[in-house]
């Protein structure tokens, strides 16, 4: 257990360039250009954690500062992602998720049932979320291990289902997304956006993100759009006039250094990608194609999720303060709004208008859960010896407390026995539906 906390805490930036390497090496790639793509998917992610560390520095300010100006009390805490996965790590399902989730990953490929091998091992945190919370509230650390087998399994199955999409979209082949939150969101999109093709009127709008782009010429471009955005989340914050400018220009950066971050990170990932296909190929001439598994920061740059996200940021306020019942304010965690849509793009074919639509409902959901969810996280925060906030008695977060299939694995699990087996019953049913698929694709069909 010491080597596995010692590999987490390295932190994907480190973590992350030597699995790359390991991995080209495995699949037979040269030293050196294992060693390179390994070390430029290092500076990809370090590139990525500056620009999203950037946005959360800047956004967090003025979040805060709206918070004051409008005088919101709100009494659940977002306490951010970076303390969600210390609580998951430090809990006993956290010391064991990693093998766990290896295991599920390596039967899956062996049974045919998922064609992603997950490398973001980092990321597994979210597995051990969502079996924390399920552990404290069944007050049995079997059923947390459980759920959090049962999750690494559905969400490798929901990274097959979207990684065309990934490839066309995000401009990412050879990728998928296992990513224990940007996951979550998958079955509601593909719900509102079927909902929206019946909706008369609506479901002829077309917003292409490109074609928007391209259309208003530079007053559609990410620079511009981001600026703008950030000059008014710096207006309703109350910023002097160089606060303002400053914010503005802060953002128009982030939107421009997101995408090309995310461009040299597939620059690593193309030789192991292209090396894993000739391996697979090789030993696995009846599976079809095998996709590698990585962290959403990948697919974050997207005009359309930087879009959603920066219009989110202060519309999310605004609608904390006002819906019934909820009591949960974002704050710490508004710079990780793109990974919630980082998945939902591809279902939505970019299109900005159904992104959008997506995000509200993602939003308003999310706020009830991540209320709803606060004295099971707290609790599971105090038994991990979490420091809490100054004058904070009820903690969440964005992600993942404010994640669908977190709550979905605790409302179940609270029948025990009988929410187990509804939960397996589901996940082997979509095993099997994708065994099929894969089957189909091996035969070219």
């Amino acid at each position: 257990m010491e080597i596995i906390n010692y590999i987490v805490g390295l932190g994907s930036s480190v973590m992350m360039p030597i699995v790359i390497t390991l991995i080209g090496l495995i699949m037979g790639a040269k030293p050196g250009k294992a060693i390179r793509a390994g070390l430029t998917v290092g500076v990809g992610f370090i590139g990525l954690n500056l620009v999203i560390g950037m946005l959360g520095g800047n956004l967090g300010p003025a979040v805060q500062q709206m918070v004051t100006n409008y005088g919101l009390s709100l009494t659940v805490i977002d306490v951010g992602w970076p303390a969600a996965a210390a609580i998951a790590f430090a809990s006993q399902v956290g010391a064991l998720v990693i093998p766990i989730a290896l295991a599920v990953n390596f039967v899956m490929i062996i049974t045919k049932t998922t064609q992603t091998v997950n490398i973001d091992v980092w990321n597994f945190w979210h597995y051990a979320f969502t079996g924390a919370l399920v552990s404290f509230a069944t007050d049995n650390l079997v059923f947390g291990l459980i759920a959090a087998a049962i999750q690494a399994a559905i969400t490798l199955i929901l990274a097959d289902w979207t990684a065309k999409g990934v490839e066309e979209y995000c401009g990412l082949p050879g990728v998928s997304i296992p990513h224990g939150l940007s996951v979550a969101f998958v079955p509601v999109a593909l719900v509102i956006n079927k909902i929206l093709d019946y909706i008369p009127g609506i479901n002829k709008i077309n917003m292409d993100a490109v074609a928007v782009q391209k259309k208003f010429g530079i007053f559609g471009e990410p620079i511009l759009v981001g600026t703008v955005l950030g000059a008014l989340i710096g207006a309703l914050a109350g910023y002097d006039l160089k606060g303002v400018l400053n914010l503005g220009i802060t953002m128009g950066a982030a939107l421009v250094l997101i995408p090309k971050m995310a461009g040299l990170l597939m620059e690593g990932l193309i030789p192991i990608s292209d090396a894993a296909s000739e391996f697979v190929e090789k030993r696995f001439k009846s599976n079809a194609k095998i996709y590698i598994g990585l962290d959403a920061a990948v697919g974050i740059g997207h005009p359309t999720t930087l879009a959603v996200s920066l219009i989110l940021v202060p519309l999310s306020v605004l609608i904390a303060a006002i819906l019934p019942g909820n009591q949960f304010l974002p704050f710490a965690d508004l710079a990780v709004l793109p990974f919630l849509f980082v998945l939902v793009v591809p279902i939505t074919k970019g299109d900005l208008f159904r992104t959008l639509v997506v995000g509200i409902f993602i939003v308003v959901t999310g706020l009830w859960i991540a209320t709803g969810i606060a004295p099971l996280l707290t609790e599971a925060a105090i038994a991990a010896n979490f420091t809490m906030p100054v004058g904070a008695t009820l903690i969440s977060s964005i992600a993942d407390g404010a994640s669908p299939l977190s709550w979905a694995f605790v409302q179940l699990m609270n029948f025990k026995w009988v929410g187990l087996a509804v939960l397996a019953a589901i996940t082997l049913g979509m095993a099997f539906i994708n065994f099929k698929r894969i089957a189909k694709q091996a035969k070219g069909e």
